[in-house]
C-alpha cells in the first residue's frame, strides 16, 4: 500500500489537474515538502491534501465505518480544503466539506442534482449500496452503481471527481475488495464510461472499464 497510495494520489489528481508530477507527489507523501517547487501553490495543497485524507481514512477502514453524508462531506473537506477560490467562497457562499449552494449543471449531458436535493439523493445512493449483500453479490458492481451515481449527482461545487474515485475504494476496502486506480493515461475511457451511464442509466460500460482499471493496477505491481 506504501506505492499504491502514491500512485493513486497521482493517478486521480492528474485526472483533473495537469500540473501535478509523480514526483512531486512522492516528495509529499514521504518526506512532507517539496523543494523548490514553481508551480500554483494550489497543487500543493491538492497533493498534501490527498495524504492527509489517506491518512484519515485508513483508520476508518480498519474500523469498517459505513459511508455516510457525514464520511462524505469530511472527504471532501479533507481533498479540497485549501484549495476553493475566492468566488466560492465569497460569492457563492460555498466552502470545503459543505455541498454545493448552487444548482451547477456539468457535462455534455447536463448531469447534477438541484442543490436542494443533493443530500436527499445522496442519502438515497448511500442506502442502497450500504444494504447491498457483499457476500452473495458482486462488490465491484455495487462500486460501480455507487461511483455513476455519486458523479451524476455531482454533489459538491469542486473535487466531485477526486472525491468520488476516493470514496469508491474506500467503499470497495470496507467490503474486502481490493483498491485501484483509475489510470490518467485511461481518462478519457473513463469519461465514456461515465457518459454512457448519464445517457442511458447503464453500468456495462463502466463496470467493465472499474474490472480493467483493477487489473491493471495489481498486473503493474507484480
Amino acid at each position: 500500500m506504501e506505492s499504491f497510495r502514491i500512485l493513486f494520489a497521482y493517478n486521480s489528481g492528474k485526472i483533473e489537474n495537469e500540473a501535478i508530477k509523480y514526483y512531486d507527489t512522492r516528495e509529499i507523501f514521504e518526506n512532507g515538502k517539496i523543494i523548490s517547487f514553481t508551480g500554483d501553490i494550489r497543487t500543493i495543497f491538492e497533493l498534501q491534501n490527498q495524504k492527509d485524507c489517506y491518512e484519515f481514512l485508513k483508520y476508518k477502514i480498519i474500523e469498517r465505518e459505513k459511508l455516510s453524508v457525514d464520511l462524505v462531506k469530511k472527504v471532501h473537506y479533507e481533498l479540497t480544503k485549501n484549495t476553493y477560490d475566492e468566488r466560492r467562497y465569497a460569492e457563492n457562499a460555498e466552502l470545503p466539506g459543505e455541498f454545493k449552494k448552487h444548482s451547477y449543471i456539468v457535462g455534455i449531458n447536463e448531469v447534477g442534482s438541484d442543490s436542494e436535493e443533493v443530500e436527499s439523493d445522496m442519502q438515497a445512493v448511500l442506502d442502497d449500496i450500504n444494504d447491498y449483500d457483499s457476500n452473495e453479490r458482486d462488490i465491484l458492481k455495487a462500486g460501480a452503481f455507487f461511483h455513476a451515481n455519486f458523479e451524476n449527482i455531482h454533489p459538491f461545487a469542486d473535487g466531485n471527481g477526486r472525491v468520488g474515485r476516493t470514496l469508491l475504494n474506500y467503499y470497495l476496502m470496507i467490503n474486502n475488495h481490493p483498491p485501484f486506480i483509475i489510470h490518467e493515461e485511461d481518462k478519457i475511457k473513463y469519461y465514456e464510461a461515465l457518459q454512457v451511464f448519464d445517457e442511458t442509466l447503464k453500468l456495462d460500460d463502466l463496470y467493465n472499464f472499474l474490472r480493467e482499471q483493477c487489473i491493471k493496477t495489481w498486473d503493474r505491481q507484480k
